[in-house]
């Protein structure tokens, strides 16, 4: 075995320590080698910035290969029908849609989407976590997690949508169990968990597109409904994948990156207290808690033609490529003191939210929903400090703390 070999071999994502603090073998890799073969997965895998940084725009690969291509064609097994409503479900997601229905859909997403809708969001913002940071300096001690960041993701995601929220722990549930279908290594109890949830999802939104048909209010799925460009419409399919990419992604992400980041925060507290005294801008900070402990930490694509060489490697059509964006944040090729967590650095070109036509479209709304949190926390706890270490869920893909408790003084 060579030493790249027993590298790799430590590239487990099934092992606890490895989730615990993923860190020092992604740099041990990012060193050894720009590109290895995981043995697993089939997939070659980036480990440097910049080669993930121009994968992600490289129009020669894409999120699917099957506008293009039968799946006999590039030597892959049809999808499993026991889970098609998984399938159905992200059919139209912008996440997995290449030109021109990628092209089409984000036109018409952004027309609703717009900087100035998220702008007219930020009292909104305000007013649920200054709610929730109420409960959370009542309690004295709390989790950041379920006292704070989930209910207040999930009040925005509803808010926004136009979704009761009554119902956000429905869509809470949903979410969580639809995105473990996204890690390298799933059950089959993850997975028939995440067709369900898929399924009912569905069902709850095409219901929900219907009333909004009958009872427009201005939010985003009546929204979604009435928009138009050309006398192009989306369709009931289109706008639950739509919704369900927004809620998957917009939620876990806001979630994931407070978490992280206020861990990271916990165990440098000369960077909260830049922070809490002013030294530091909060918007500048949420750059570096999005960069050092992403909360995605691998993406795909699909090589679409022939020839594509990255990394000293040439593909063949239908190869997958998979992108380590945990090791491509701590590239000192790219981030001086790469491993330091540094609230002032202030770099917003990472790749937290992707790159090129897949570029989050709810970015903006991410990045205003912690800055928000983490004003208000700063505001209401400066002498906030770690009860516990906290634990990571047993996920590598999506990366999050199953809690984080936190006491005020």
């Amino acid at each position: 075995m060579t030493n790249l070999d027993s590298i790799v071999a430590r590239f487990d994502v099934d092992d606890p320590a490895f989730i615990a603090d993923p860190y020092p073998v992604l740099n041990e890799l990012r060193e050894a080698t720009p590109i290895f073969l995981n043995p697993n997965t089939g997939q070659w895998t980036l480990t440097r910035f910049q080669d993930v940084f121009e994968t992600l725009r490289d129009r020669r690969l894409g999120r699917s290969y099957s506008h293009l291509f039968t799946h006999a064609e590039v030597g892959k097994p049809e999808p499993d029908p026991r889970w098609a409503a998984f399938h159905q479900h992200e059919r139209w997601s912008l996440l997995c849609l290449e030109p021109p229905d990628h092209t089409r859909l984000r036109r018409l997403v952004s027309k609703v989407f717009t900087p100035r809708a998220v702008t007219a969001l930020r009292p909104a913002l305000a007013g649920f976590s200054e709610e929730l940071l109420d409960r959370c300096a009542d309690l004295g001690e709390f989790d950041l997690l379920a006292d704070y960041a989930q209910p207040y993701s999930v009040a925005v995601i509803c808010s926004m949508l136009g979704v009761p929220r009554s119902d956000t722990q429905l869509l809470l549930d949903w979410s969580h169990a639809i995105v473990k279908m996204y890690e390298l290594s799933t059950s089959e109890a993850v997975r028939v968990a995440a067709n369900q949830a898929a399924a009912d999802y569905t069902d709850y939104t095409k219901a929900l597109i219907a009333e909004k048909r009958r009872s427009p209010d201005g939010l985003l799925i009546s929204e979604l409904v009435r928009v138009e460009d050309e006398g192009d419409t989306l369709s009931e399919d289109e706008i639950v994948s739509t919704t369900m990419v927004l809620l998957e992604a917009g939620h876990e992400a806001t979630v994931n990156t407070l978490g992280n980041g206020m861990r990271a925060f916990m165990h440098h507290p000369q960077e909260w207290r830049r922070v809490v005294d002013g030294d530091v801008d909060t918007k500048t900070a949420v750059e570096e808690m999005l960069r050092w402990d992403s909360p995605l930490q691998l993406f795909e694509r699909w090589v679409l033609e022939p020839g594509v060489e990255i990394a000293g490697q040439t593909f063949e059509v239908g190869q997958e490529v998979a992108m380590l964006f945990g090791a491509a944040e701590r590239d000192p090729r790219r981030f001086a003191g790469a491993d330091t967590f540094d609230a002032g650095r202030g770099d917003p070109a990472h790749i937290a939210f992707g790159g090129g036509i897949h570029f989050c479209v709810g970015a903006p709304l991410a990045r205003q929903e912690i800055e928000v949190s983490l004003a208000g926390l700063a505001k209401r706890f400066p002498g906030l400090r770690l009860v516990e270490e906290p634990s990571y869920h047993p996920t590598f893909v999506i990366r999050g703390l199953t809690a984080l408790r936190l006491a005020t003084p």
